[in-house]
């Protein structure tokens, strides 16, 4: 959920903090979304998502598992 009209990002990580995936970089208006992981290239293991609109940021751990 986005409650105001902002710039968003939300990008993937590996381990040793390498960007391997950009699955959103753009303006978006308030409101619900939901956004689709396609994670056919690359390994099982431990990645981080960043989370970036207006003056929020969150990193979160997930485990990719194939």
């Amino acid at each position: 959920d986005i409650p105001v009209a902002s710039k968003v990002e939300i990008s993937v990580y590996d381990a040793l903090g390498r960007r391997v995936s950009v699955l959103l970089d753009a303006y978006k208006s308030p409101g619900s979304y939901d956004l689709r992981f396609d994670a056919s290239g690359l390994n099982s293991g431990i990645y981080f998502y960043r989370i970036e609109a207006g003056g929020f940021v969150k990193t979160r751990k997930m485990t990719l598992i194939k």
